[in-house]
């Protein structure tokens, strides 16, 4: 067993840091009821959230049900495994079940189609609670934003880091300096799991770890094409910038969208405008690139941007949020409708017993104009989902409003019947039940030879 898994806290008061999010967790449990709106934990990897949300389960004798990032997100999978959990108690003995949703952020694409909703329509009429855990907290869907209670993580200081490290090499009879584990801690950059693998690294099958070890160990620090867009607006020089591209694992090609998505960040129409010509010149050696499929030709398409583009910033710097391409957007939002209509298609095929195409062809526009004209019955009929409806009306607030309309009209109508039934119940304790067989019993009350014409 590794030792970031082997030395996970087991309670919050263990947790190394976040005193403050540990201490907010902690108080949404205490105080939790059916109505209190799901956490979400969200900062970098490795300084807490996860174990956080293991230490509280097992603090509070809640039962975990987790849903990662591993498993495929669609929505029929999302309720089939979440959504039981999240209104039926736990058969082990524990006080509550807790539903944990790692990597929430990453709720995205045609894999997890209608996953984001799925968690919505669970947090809605869920039992129990419900912990997410995100990297990106503007990444997360923002129908999730709008029903959760955020709870932020902040990365780990170097002093914080060093007396876990000195307690695991004690646990392990490892003899490491505090010279090697200032270091490591230092190298970790507030990321405590990469800590501990940094010291696994360079400790296992050996008895001592010198400062001279930890290099073998040390944590991965690639690039990342955030930090090539930020270097290039900062003005970092030429041979800086060209080390930077190669760290980055993004191909030329895919730099330069990202590059050229946040040119708005320019000072000035100027700039703005020698941006875009650096820009032009690379995108043509990039397209000569795949046209003679000489990737050579891929370190001038690089130089021209890279520098022509921090020439142009002239050190301004970024004073925003990074954005990906714009046109990446948009590409997923159309992928995104089309998966939404083929899904719709197959639906509406398989409840009318026709071909998808013959559906898709002859009878979609009929169906449109039949749904427009009345929106909440085929809501009912058809188990449509706000997406769904939207399809037809093309009216985003309309679908929404139809949708939550009929949702609350269903939950009135589910609480009215469980109202009967238990009327019904109640009146049938109050009342005797009747013989079974009434002429049987006229016919014991009657008296000891008595006749009858009949």
């Amino acid at each position: 067993m590794d030792w970031a898994e082997k030395y996970r806290p087991r309670h919050l008061q263990d947790i190394v840091g976040n005193t403050s999010a540990v201490r907010q967790m902690y108080e949404w449990a205490k105080a939790w009821t059916p109505q209190s709106k799901p956490l979400v934990l969200y900062g970098r990897p490795g300084i807490g959230k996860t174990s956080s949300a293991y230490a509280l389960a097992n603090d509070m004798n809640w039962e975990v049900v987790e849903l990662n990032a591993s498993d495929q997100r669609t929505k029929p999978i999302i309720e089939k495994i979440a959504g039981s959990s999240s209104t039926t108690m736990s058969l082990t003995g524990a006080e509550r079940k807790v539903i944990i949703l790692d990597e929430a952020d990453n709720l995205h694409a045609h894999a997890d189609r209608g996953g984001a909703r799925a968690i919505v329509d669970i947090i809605a009429r869920s039992r129990q609670p419900i912990i997410l855990i995100a990297n990106d907290y503007y990444g997360l869907a923002k129908e999730l934003k709008a029903v959760t209670e955020p709870v932020q993580f902040r990365s780990l200081q170097a002093r914080s880091i060093v007396p876990r490290l000195r307690q695991i090499c004690s646990g392990e009879g490892l003899s490491c300096g505090e010279e090697a584990l200032a270091e490591i801690a230092g190298r970790a950059g507030g990321d405590m799991r990469a800590a501990v693998n940094m010291l696994f690294a360079a400790g296992i099958g050996q008895s001592e770890v010198s400062v001279a070890d930890i290099h073998t160990a040390q944590k991965d620090e690639r690039s990342t094409i955030f930090d090539l867009v930020a270097a290039v607006f900062k003005g970092r020089s030429d041979e800086a910038l060209m080390k930077v591209s190669y760290e980055v694992e993004d191909t030329p090609d895919a730099a330069l969208q990202w590059i050229e998505g946040n040119l708005q960040h320019m000072p000035d129409f100027a700039s703005r405008a020698r941006g875009y010509d650096a820009i032009a010149r690379a995108d043509e050696y990039v397209g000569l690139t795949y046209r003679r499929q000489y990737y050579t030709l891929w370190r001038y398409a690089t130089a021209m941007m890279l520098i022509g583009v921090a020439d142009a910033a002239g050190g301004h710097g970024i004073h925003g949020k990074i954005s990906p391409p714009e046109r990446w957007g948009k590409m997923s939002r159309s992928r995104r409708q089309k998966a939404i209509r083929a899904g719709l298609i197959r639906k509406l095929a398989a409840e009318a017993h026709i071909p998808e195409s013959t559906l898709a062809d002859e009878f979609f526009t009929p169906i449109t104009l039949l749904v427009e004209q009345d929106p909440a019955r085929y809501v009912r009929e058809l188990q449509l989902d706000a997406d769904e409806l939207n399809l037809f009306l093309q009216d985003k607030t309309a679908a929404a409003r139809i949708i939550r309309e009929v949702a609350k009209e269903a939950k009135a109508a589910e609480k009215e019947a469980e109202k009967a039934s238990k009327r019904k119940k109640t009146e049938k304790k109050a009342d005797p039940d009747p013989p079974e067989n009434p002429d049987a019993e006229k016919r014991s009350e009657r008296a000891a030879g008595q006749s009858t014409l009949f």
